[in-house]
């Protein structure tokens, strides 16, 4: 049988909605305030450096030619209306799953959001060490990472009563 829609799940949302208003702020302000490239150190193994990424993760796809913003820009809108379907879902006791997509779909429309204002994704969060840096990203990226990382804790230590469809 298929459960009931829960509407009231959708009130999780507002977390969404913070992740893309501090990820579009702080956006704007590293556009604002940073020069492109041009590391600022904070810490000895941090930097806030703006960087424009117009490919995914790790700039995967980077030098695709443009195609790629719209494929991944239709691609964070389908998974989010699709996280979305499975939040009405959820039961409410399902608080992990619950936090995990909202995480998600904020970061999703987050990075969504600046692949069609400017064809590419702002990032500026610069950590290395011994010379390695990791790839650059911003506060959208560490929702989604955050996001599918209780949503993995969620479905590997979730009981039958708090099953994902019940």
């Amino acid at each position: 049988m298929q459960p009931s829609l829960r509407w009231h799940n959708l009130n999780w949302l507002w977390i969404a909605l913070m992740v893309i208003l501090a990820d579009q702020a702080s956006k704007i302000a590293a556009d604002l305030l940073l020069s492109y490239a041009q590391p600022v150190a904070v810490l000895p193994f941090f930097n806030l450096t703006l960087l424009y990424n117009p490919g995914a993760a790790f700039s995967f796809l980077a030098d695709a030619g443009g195609w790629q913003r719209w494929f991944f820009f239709t691609l964070a809108v389908v998974i989010s209306v699709v996280l979305a379907g499975w939040l009405l879902k959820l039961p409410q006791q399902a608080r992990r799953h619950q936090w995990g997509i909202s995480l998600v779909i904020g970061g999703a429309i987050g990075n969504a959001i600046d692949r069609i204002a400017y064809g590419h994704v702002v990032d500026f969060f610069d950590f290395h060490l011994a010379g390695y840096h990791w790839p650059a990203f911003n506060i959208a990226d560490a929702a989604i990472t955050i996001g599918v990382a209780l949503l993995l804790w969620a479905e590997l230590t979730r009981t039958d009563h708090q099953g994902s469809n019940s």
